[in-house]
């Protein structure tokens, strides 16, 4: 597998170390690959926020203006849920 080097956040890092740490993921790579995955989906449906642009100026930010971070947030609450 191609291996690719990012920089992220201390709160990202922070949070893919609790998801491997929870058990909820093996590995930080799971967690990174499942975002992946989900982002890869969102752009299909053309669901994907422009970040840099919403952020500078508060303009519409896609289809249904939100960004993929929010809908793993989502993804993550009802992972979690006792339902």
């Amino acid at each position: 597998m191609p291996m690719v080097t990012v920089s992220i956040s201390p709160l990202q890092a922070a949070g893919i170390r609790a998801a491997v740490d929870t058990g909820t993921y093996a590995s930080s790579s799971e967690v990174v690959r499942e975002a992946l995955r989900m982002w890869d989906a969102a752009r299909k449906r053309d669901d994907v926020c422009d970040v840099p642009h919403a952020a500078n100026d508060g303009a519409d930010t896609g289809a249904s203006g939100r960004c993929v971070a929010d809908m793993f947030a989502d993804y993550e609450a009802e992972r979690r849920s006792p339902n």
